[in-house]
């Protein structure tokens, strides 16, 4: 009889590996113990606790609604379950946008109370100062660029963003800049395939594609969408 082997805990070096070797990186995200559980039992490399939580486990209506005591709440359970992957906690509408002193104490709890490993940001070189605070005192920071749908209202809907030479540089020099400011890796949501493809060779980080193509070094898969669920609306993209 041929022993099973236990499946080791992805670290970020693991991560790093997997995207160095192109081998693509899954991404899942989960919400409570049972998704949790889920994440652990399929082999997922990254578990994000998403704030689309907020959506698909709340019924707000809004991600901007959630607070960071929810986020906090979800984030305990899916600990609880997912043990092997990576854990990544998005930050909550509000809570890195009042300085970074906050910015930390806020990240911390969400590590300490919530049991995450590492924290998710939208945004491109305003938030470059905090990333690298975050990084510096040892919190891994997942960057999110292209379509932040925290800034949905400001953006006038989910739209695919960099879609003309202009705004396509601008994801590209905000990715890079989140690069050199400590994130691990990048999210790339809602834009152009190619330009996806690009930034991805362009950067030596793993790149996380949402809506953003294969050339990505992983992908993204909400629960809900991956279980047939969700019935709210569905991006094009």
């Amino acid at each position: 009889m041929i022993p099973i082997t236990a499946r080791k805990k992805v670290t970020l070096q693991r991560l790093h590996a997997l995207s160095q070797e192109r081998i693509p990186i899954t991404v899942f995200t989960a919400y409570d113990y049972p998704t949790g559980l889920r994440s652990e039992k399929h082999d997922i490399d990254i578990c994000l606790v998403g704030d689309s939580l907020a959506q698909v486990a709340l019924g707000y209506d809004s991600t901007t609604r959630l607070t960071l005591d929810e986020m906090i709440h979800h984030c305990k359970a899916v600990s609880r379950g997912a043990k092997t992957p990576f854990l990544v906690a998005d930050m909550p509408f509000g809570t890195y946008h009042g300085g970074i002193d906050a910015t930390v104490r806020n990240a911390v709890r969400l590590v300490r109370e919530g049991g995450v490993e590492a924290v998710k940001m939208e945004g491109g070189p305003e938030i470059a100062d905090t990333v690298s605070r975050l990084t510096s005192l040892g919190i891994p920071v997942m960057s999110h660029v292209g379509l932040l749908p925290q800034r949905h209202t400001a953006l006038s809907g989910y739209r695919v963003q960099g879609r003309d030479a202009s705004t396509a540089y601008s994801v590209l020099k905000s990715a890079k800049v989140l690069q050199d400011a400590g994130a691990f890796a990048i999210v790339l949501e809602a834009i152009p395939h190619q330009l996806a493809g690009f930034i991805t060779q362009a950067l030596r980080i793993p790149t996380i594609g949402i809506g953003a193509g294969p050339a990505c070094s992983g992908q993204v898969l909400v629960h809900d969408d991956a279980v047939g669920v969700w019935s709210g609306h569905k991006a094009k993209f």
